[in-house]
Formats: C-alpha cells, sequence, structure tokens
C-alpha cells in the first residue's frame, strides 16, 4: 500500500508535523499513559510490569505511537503495508529492552534502555539476514527527531540562546579543523576528491545527513555515500557507548561532557543516547551542540557546492549548474525550527499548572521515540559493511579523523564549557 499522492513532504518537515502535533493533542487532553517499568525481582515483575492495568496502557502506548508512524510513512509517501510487520516488531523489541534496564540492579550501573535496544537490534542483524523490505520500512532519524522536539518541551529558551551560542563557536571551530584535517589525511592517502569530500563532511559536521547533503551537493555516487553512512554509523556505537565513562573517568562536569559529545559523535540519535547516559544536563548541551553544527550543514553544502562547481577535475556541465543561495535553505534541519518552537512555546506560553500535567508524557514519549530508534539502528546496522570495500583506506582516514575530531573537541569544550 505505497501512497499515490503526486506529492509528499521532506522528512524534516513530516517530523515538526507529527512532533508538535504530538506536543497539541497532549495540551488539549490527549494524553499518552506512561506505563512502568520498575522493578527488583520476579515477583515485583509480574505484579507491577505485567499488570493488567499496565500491560493496558502499554498498549495504548503502543497505538499512539504506531498511528504516529503509520501518518509519517504516509505523509513520506512509504509503503504502509510492511509497517504494519516491521513497527510491532520493532516496538516488541524495545518494550523488552525497556523492562531490562527497569531493573533494579541495571539501573545502579547507569545502564540506559537505548544500550539494550541496541545491543538487541545488532544480534538479530548480525545473526540473520533480514529482508530489504524489513530494513526499508525502519525509519530511524524520523523516530529520533520526533523524540527530539519532544526534547524542546523540557529545555528552557535562555538555555538554548546559552548554550547554543557556545555550542556554535565550537561548531564553528570544529567542523573548520576537522574537516580540513580529513581532507587532507584523504589527500595524503591518495583518496578520490568525491569520496574526500563526503568523507571529510559526515566526520566533521553530522554524520549522515551531512554526507547526503554532500552528495547531493556534488552529486555523488551512491555506492561511496552508501559506504560512508556505514562508516558513521558503525564507527558511532562504540563512541555512544564508551565516551560517558571516559568522561567519569576524567572528572568532566556534564556542560563539559554534553558539549565533548555532541560536538563529536557524528548522529544526533547517539548524541542523544550517549547524554541520556551521563544525565538531564549533558544531555541538554549535547543536544543544543549537536543542534548548532546542523544548522552549519546548509552552509556548508552551499560551499562545497561552489567548491566542486569551480573544480578543475568536473565536467563542464557542472560548472554550468551553479550553487545558489537556495542551497542553504533545502539543507537547513528544519527539525530544529521544531526544537525551537517547542521550548518557545513551554517557556512563555503554556501555564506551568498545564505543563505539570502534560510534562510526565511527553518526556515518557520523548524516551520511548528514542529507544526505538536505537533498535532499528541496531537491525539495519551490519559490521559487515565496513569489509565490503576493498580499498580500506578511506576506513583509516575516517578513524584517524574521527580520533583527531574526539580529541580536539575535547580542548575546545573545556574551554568555552569549563
Amino acid at each position: 500500500m505505497t501512497s499515490s499522492r503526486s506529492f509528499t513532504f521532506t522528512e524534516d518537515w513530516v517530523v515538526v508535523i507529527l512532533g508538535i502535533a504530538t506536543i497539541f493533542l497532549a495540551l488539549s487532553g490527549i494524553v499518552a499513559p506512561v506505563p512502568s517499568f520498575s522493578w527488583s525481582n520476579s515477583a515485583e515483575l509480574v505484579a507491577t510490569v505485567f499488570d493488567p492495568t499496565n500491560l493496558m496502557k502499554l498498549f495504548e502506548q503502543f497505538i499512539f505511537v504506531f498511528v504516529t508512524a503509520i501518518l509519517g510513512a504516509f505523509l513520506l509517501g512509504k509503503s504502509v503495508k510492511h509497517l504494519f510487520v516491521v513497527f510491532p516488531v520493532v516496538f516488541i523489541l524495545t518494550v523488552f529492552a525497556l523492562v531490562l534496564a527497569g531493573n533494579a540492579t541495571v539501573k545502579e550501573y547507569n545502564l540506559e534502555a537505548v544500550i539494550f535496544s541496541l545491543i538487541i537490534g545488532l544480534i538479530i542483524s548480525n545473526c540473520f539476514k533480514l529482508p530489504n523490505w524489513f530494513k526499508e520500512a525502519l525509519s530511524t532519524e524520523l523516530y529520533v527527531k520526533i523524540g527530539l522536539i519532544l526534547l524542546g518541551t523540557t529545555v528552557i529558551f535562555g538555555d538554548i540562546l546559552k548554550a547554543g551560542s557556545l555550542g556554535l563557536i565550537q561548531a564553528l571551530a570544529v567542523v573548520l579543523s576537522v574537516w580540513y584535517f580529513a581532507f587532507w589525511i584523504c589527500k595524503k592517502l591518495k583518496i578520490d576528491k568525491e569520496m574526500s569530500l563526503m568523507l571529510s563532511s559526515a566526520v566533521s559536521i553530522c554524520g549522515v545527513s551531512a554526507a547526503i547533503a554532500t552528495s547531493g551537493a556534488i552529486k555523488g555516487d551512491s555506492k561511496k555515500l552508501s559506504y560512508v553512512i556505514s562508516l558513521v554509523l558503525i564507527t558511532a556505537i562504540p563512541m555512544m557507548i564508551f565516551m560517558p565513562y571516559m568522561a567519569e573517568w576524567m572528572g568532566l562536569s556534564q556542560e563539559v561532557t554534553g558539549a565533548w559529545l555532541g560536538g563529536s559523535i557524528d548522529t544526533t540519535g547517539a548524541v542523544v543516547a550517549s547524554g541520556s547516559l551521563v544525565g538531564e544536563e549533558a544531555l541538554k548541551i549535547s543536544t543544543i551542540v549537536k543542534f548548532s553544527q546542523n544548522v552549519l550543514l546548509g552552509l556548508a553544502a552551499f560551499a562545497i557546492s561552489i567548491y566542486w562547481t569551480y573544480a578543475k577535475s568536473v565536467d563542464d556541465e557542472t560548472k554550468r549548474d551553479k550553487p545558489t543561495l537556495k542551497i542553504i535553505w533545502e539543507r537547513f534541519p528544519k527539525f530544529v525550527l521544531g526544537f525551537v518552537f517547542a521550548s518557545l512555546l513551554f517557556s512563555f506560553v503554556i501555564s506551568p499548572e498545564k505543563i505539570d500535567a502534560v510534562k510526565g508524557s511527553l518526556k515518557n514519549l520523548q524516551g520511548l521515540w528514542f529507544t526505538l530508534a536505537f533498535t532499528s539502528i541496531g537491525l539495519e546496522t551490519n559490521f559487515k559493511d565496513l569489509f565490503a570495500q576493498d580499498n580500506k583506506k578511506p576506513l583509516y582516514a575516517f578513524l584517524i579523523a574521527q580520533t583527531f575530531n574526539v580529541i580536539i573537541t575535547l580542548l575546545i569544550a573545556l574551554v568555552l564549557f569549563r
């Protein structure tokens, strides 16, 4: 059942529509229930988590997010038929992760549900061959970005202005230094210019989105783009898990840790997951810093388009397609507008009483969307993809550039957020 409409929305606009609609539904009284996953022993697991009342809350929450996912697929013009199989599977795996993370002993080790959902997805995807239609029905970015818009309801706008200004300074310093370093490494390893541009943008700006934007700006090879995306997604996993513990070992504050995570981890979802492992302040700062980098994406795509248009190695047809300012708006991440709108709404418009009535449900939904996203990331990630290409030089360049990224971002975060 593929959409037969003559038009579709871009994913960023669909996210804004769904995220803002969820917020206004909550404000109008249609609030998703909050099931409990806390337990310490088997008797408590049965009496609390598997209690019929709690299971009914879980079912109602499933219907709420399922309808949202179906609307998202419809607006994007994607197949809804496959979603009826895929989404319930993803939800059940996610619930299993939430139950594991709800155990009292697990909580003592500060292990969040996103870690379990990611591991469960990775085990399945690397032990079994999932059909292409199953993977195509996964909507990782959609789920992450809906959660990010809901996160905006908990972030005071003044915090965005303060952290965002510092984040923008950090983003400029990191993007420029890491991009040129990555490009230089690629040149030293004699990697072709097309792959070099996509890889440098991915490691320095915002991962998958930057790689796609760069590929679009230079009309890049889809196979090269797919390989860069695999590098981004797979290397983000160990960074997401281990960097919060490295920050704790170094005694970094939540502010510095958040800025470090937001500036160096390449995917927004992984930034959110790692920030969640550290704490509320780290999650807030890491998200705002990552947004600051995302905002630079349009400018970066524009600059790369100019470079590629006038590069001596491209053909005359490419040189005739002059880049315009329209590229900046096309590449600007629209979901950032939804996040800012939600923050403005809850900072200045909604009464404290109303906020108290809906914040629990919205925060729970935010966490659920993030966990669904990481189940999806696990299911679509196969470690074999790293070794699918005979030429390992792009892999080496990416790892060297990412190491430089981690170090330089930490130093800048220590200066700006200490």
